[in-house]
C-alpha cells in the first residue's frame, strides 16, 4: 500500500514554523511521508495564526484555498493547526466540511495517532492540553542555513489586548540541556545562525531554574563550535538584566541585535495595556544599551490605536520614535480580539483613525531608515549568503537583520558564491530598508 504525503502550509510567526518543522519530523515513516509539492499531498496540514483580526482573515483564506485541493485535486485528508485551530475549533469544524480535524497548539505529540485514524470517518479534535511540554528530542528537517530555536514556550504577561497565554498556555522554559542538545544537532547538519524565540525570552529560566537564566543560556550557545552567529528575538523590556546586557555584549557569537517589543511610551495606555514597564526605564534601557553595546542595533513594534489613545498619546509615541530613531520598527493597529480584557474598553478608535496613525509612523520610519541605510554606505560588513538572483548578484543579510521582517543586502560578486557562505561586503548604495555592495574578499571563517 503506497504511503499517504503529508504537506504543512505554515502562517503566522516564526513559533509556527518550529511547529511545522516538529510535525514533519515525527511523521511515522513507514507509513507517512513527506510532500514536496501540495498538489502530490494526500494530506494537507494549515497550520494557522490566530494572533489578531489580519492573521485570522489570512488563515481562513487559506484554509478554504486548501478545500480546493480536496475537491479537484489528490488531497484527501484536510488538517488544522496552530492559533486559530485551537482558538476556534467547535466553529472551524462546524462551518468547513471538509476539515477532517484538529491539531492544538499542545497537541503535537499527537500528530501520527490522528493521522492513523482519518480513515475511520470520524472527525477528530484534540485541544486538551495547551500546556502540555514542548516535544523534545526531535531531530528536525526543513530547515536552511539558519533556524528558529523555542527556548520556551507560552506566556504569563497577559497583557490586555493579547490572546495568547489562552491558546498556548503558561510560560514554560525548556531544559537548558535540552535546548543545548537541538542546537548541537542543527549546528551538525550545516545550521550556521540560530534565532532564539519564545513569546517572551527575557523571561526564560524563571520557572525552572529560579532566575531569569537567558544570560546563562547565552554563555553556553557561545560555546558551541560550529554556530556561527546567535540571534534573539522578543526581548521583554522588563526583565533586561545587566547580565542579560553583559552576555550579549561580551559573547562573540551574540549578534549585537535585540528585537524588543515596547508596544506603546505613553505611561497611561502602557498601564491599559497591562504592560509591565513605564517610559523612564524603556529610555534608560535604550540608552543603557546603546553605551554598553557598540553598534548595537534596536528592532521594536508598537501598537497604535489603542481604546482610550488620544491624540496627545499618539503624538508622545511619534515624538518619542523620531528622537530615538530606532534601527528597526514595526507597526500595528490595535486588533479588537474576543476574549481580552481590552475587546470591552471604552474609547474604541475608528478603523480608519488606526490606519492614519500607522501610516504616519511608518512614513516616520522610512525617513529614519533611508539616513541610517545611508550612514552605512564606506563600511564593511560580514554578511550571510541566502540566494542567488542572476549571475553575478546574491542576496544575503548582516547581522543587523533578520530573516523576514527585516532589509537584506544585495551583493554584486564575479565569484561564485553559495548559500550559507559568510562574505564580507563593502556597501556602496542603499534604498529605504536594504543595502547594496561589492564583495571584497573571499570568505570569512
Amino acid at each position: 500500500m503506497a504511503k499517504m504525503s503529508v504537506y504543512v502550509v505554515t502562517l503566522g510567526c516564526s513559533k509556527n514554523e518550529v511547529d511545522s518543522e516538529l510535525m514533519l519530523s515525527i511523521l511515522d515513516k513507514e507509513n507517512f511521508e513527506v510532500a514536496v509539492d501540495i498538489s502530490n499531498a494526500s494530506i494537507i496540514i494549515v497550520n494557522t495564526c490566530g494572533f489578531i483580526e489580519s492573521a485570522k482573515e489570512e488563515s481562513i483564506e487559506t484554509i478554504w484555498e486548501m478545500t480546493k485541493y480536496k475537491k479537484y485535486g489528490n488531497c484527501r485528508y484536510i488538517l488544522l493547526a496552530g492559533c486559530l485551530a485551537q482558538r476556534y475549533s467547535k466553529e472551524l469544524m462546524e462551518e468547513i466540511e471538509d476539515i477532517d480535524g484538529i491539531i492544538g497548539t499542545g497537541n503535537i505529540r499527537n500528530l501520527n495517532n490522528i493521522l492513523e485514524n482519518l480513515n475511520n470517518q470520524k472527525k477528530q479534535v484534540k485541544i486538551e492540553d495547551i500546556n502540555n511540554a514542548y516535544l523534545e528530542n526531535v531531530n528536525r528537517i526543513n530547515f536552511s542555513s539558519s533556524a528558529y530555536v523555542r527556548i520556551s514556550e507560552g506566556c504569563d504577561n497577559h497583557c490586555t489586548y493579547c490572546i495568547i497565554p489562552k491558546i498556548r498556555g503558561k510560560h514554560r522554559s525548556r531544559k537548558m540541556e535540552d535546548i543545548i542538545n537541538e542546537v548541537e544537532y542543527l549546528a551538525s547538519n550545516g545550521v550556521k545562525e540560530i534565532i532564539l524565540i519564545a513569546q517572551n525570552t527575557s523571561d526564560y529560566g524563571i520557572d525552572l531554574y529560579g532566575e531569569y537564566s537567558l544570560y546563562k543560556l547565552l554563555d553556553k550557545l557561545n560555546e558551541i563550535k560550529d554556530i556561527k552567529w546567535i540571534r534573539i528575538h522578543y526581548l521583554y523590556p522588563d526583565h533586561f538584566s545587566d547580565e542579560l546586557i553583559n552576555s550579549i555584549k561580551n559573547n562573540a557569537k551574540v549578534l549585537k541585535y535585540v528585537d524588543i517589543p515596547l508596544q506603546h511610551i505613553n505611561n497611561s495606555i502602557l498601564k491599559k495595556m497591562n504592560r509591565r514597564t513605564n517610559k523612564d526605564d524603556i529610555i534608560l534601557l535604550i540608552k543603557k544599551l546603546r553605551k554598553e553595546i557598540s553598534n548595537i542595533v534596536i528592532r521594536t513594534t508598537f501598537i497604535v490605536g489603542f481604546p482610550g489613545e488620544g491624540d496627545a498619546q499618539f503624538k508622545e509615541l511619534y515624538d518619542f520614535i523620531n528622537n530615538v530613531k530606532f534601527d528597526r520598527l514595526g507597526v500595528f493597529t490595535y486588533s479588537k480580539e474576543e476574549d481580552t480584557i481590552a475587546y470591552n474598553m471604552p474609547n474604541q478608535l475608528y478603523e480608519g483613525t488606526k490606519e492614519k496613525r500607522r501610516n504616519m509612523i511608518m512614513e516616520l520610519q522610512k525617513k529614519i531608515s533611508e539616513n541610517i541605510m545611508a550612514s552605512k554606505i564606506g563600511n564593511t560588513y560580514e554578511v550571510l549568503i541566502e540566494e542567488c538572483i542572476d549571475e553575478n548578484t546574491y542576496v544575503g543579510r548582516t547581522y543587523m537583520d533578520s530573516p523576514e521582517i527585516d532589509g537584506v543586502v544585495y551583493v554584486n560578486s564575479k565569484t561564485k558564491l553559495n548559500t550559507g557562505d559568510f562574505v564580507n561586503v563593502k556597501i556602496s548604495d542603499f534604498l529605504e530598508y536594504d543595502l547594496i555592495g561589492e564583495l571584497v574578499h573571499e570568505f570569512t571563517k
